[in-house]
């Protein structure tokens, strides 16, 4: 039997949605005792973007040796542990295999509660970690490479999905730009870094939806917008090298554009809620200008902004520690869980003001 005495418990939690590999150990009152991520970025690089084949072989060859490091920087043992926690939704099929596959070895094999927990609600759940009173109710927003979800939350596990992307997610256009431009992959931080020499209003760029009064986004018209900027046509072209000069300015105005869109959909989402809280979480999130634009917004209507720290921006395991929520709540999975790499939509789409 597990023991359920003290604050002493632990937890391992486990990773693998996307293309980092991850293991994070988190003590039962929310302290991160450790927390690993092997970055497959060079996998990826030649590609401008996440291979899924790529990403789900390469879990396999990192996924023991993330979870054996995690335990030692947690100066912990297996039998120390009270439970194991597995991202099961949403990801890549092949990815999220894996880390289920780990972690229901693990949970079998000490005999220890399997917990699954869903990704983007985890996400928002970091945003809380380390405080001391709870985000919730709050309007959640989950912004990265593969979502770009505003969620009407009311508790850890209760987070309503009341608007997303029609086409690219945020962190998806951010890549795709950078491919655009000559840029590095990933496109995030390389897009944030040219715009710091750049001027955004040197090219005039759509805010897609901006004023729709919904909550939905498109970025497929401004990823196109940026494409023919940065060609100097009107219309589709013969891909060629962009000039030099037009690269940072193109960042800057792709970057001050997308970063307006976020923002204005974050506030009319308070609006609509009456929700006086903002969780935002994701990769998108590490972006500064947008960290920036959101804390200036937030000011302005006294809003009480709570953004992921940095190290939990992007994907890590130690924001599975929304597990712990599940095990209070006797939410425990059996041994036949699978996994759910879609992500179930609501009709957001036809929301009126």
């Amino acid at each position: 039997m597990v023991n359920t005495a003290g604050p002493s418990r632990l937890l391992l939690a486990i990773e693998s949605s996307c293309d980092e590999t991850a293991a994070a150990v988190v003590r039962e009152d929310g302290c991160v005792l450790s927390s690993i991520v092997a970055s497959q970025h060079e996998f990826h690089l030649e590609w401008g973007g996440v291979v899924p084949e790529i990403a789900s072989r390469a879990h396999v060859q990192r996924i023991l040796p993330v979870i054996q490091a995690a335990l030692k920087a947690a100066d912990c043992t297996t039998s120390q542990l009270a439970a194991v926690a597995v991202t099961t939704e949403p990801g890549l099929v092949g990815s999220l295999l894996v880390g289920l596959t780990a972690a229901k070895t693990i949970a079998m094999g000490l005999g220890i509660p399997l917990v699954t927990v869903n990704h983007v609600e985890a996400h928002i759940y970091a945003c809380g970690m380390g405080r001391p009173d709870s985000i919730y109710p709050c309007v959640g927003f989950v912004v990265s490479g593969g979502h770009t979800n505003l969620y009407d939350c009311r508790s850890a596990s209760e987070c309503q999905l009341i608007g997303g992307t029609t086409d690219d997610a945020a962190g998806e256009a951010f890549d795709k730009v950078a491919r655009i431009l000559g840029l590095p992959y990933p496109g995030g931080p390389s897009v944030q870094k040219a715009a710091l020499a750049g001027d955004p209003r040197r090219f005039k760029m759509p805010r897609p939806l901006l004023h729709s009064g919904r909550l939905d986004f498109s970025f497929s018209g401004l990823k196109t917008a940026v494409l023919y900027a940065a060609r100097g046509v009107p219309g589709p072209a013969q891909l060629t090298e962009t000039p030099p000069d037009r690269v940072a300015d193109l960042a800057a105005a792709f970057q001050a554009a997308a970063v307006d869109v976020l923002v204005e959909k974050c506030r009319l989402a308070l609006q609509q809620l009456q929700y006086r809280r903002l969780c935002v979480g994701g990769g998108v999130a590490a972006n500064q200008a947008f960290r920036n634009q959101l804390t200036a917004m937030a000011t302005r209507l006294k809003i009480d902004l709570q953004i992921a720290p940095m190290e939990l921006c992007t994907d890590n395991a130690a924001m599975a520690a929304i597990a712990w929520e599940h095990l209070a709540a006797g939410r425990i999975a059996s041994l036949d869980a699978d996994v759910l790499p879609g992500l179930v939509r609501h009709d957001f789409r036809n929301q009126k003001t």
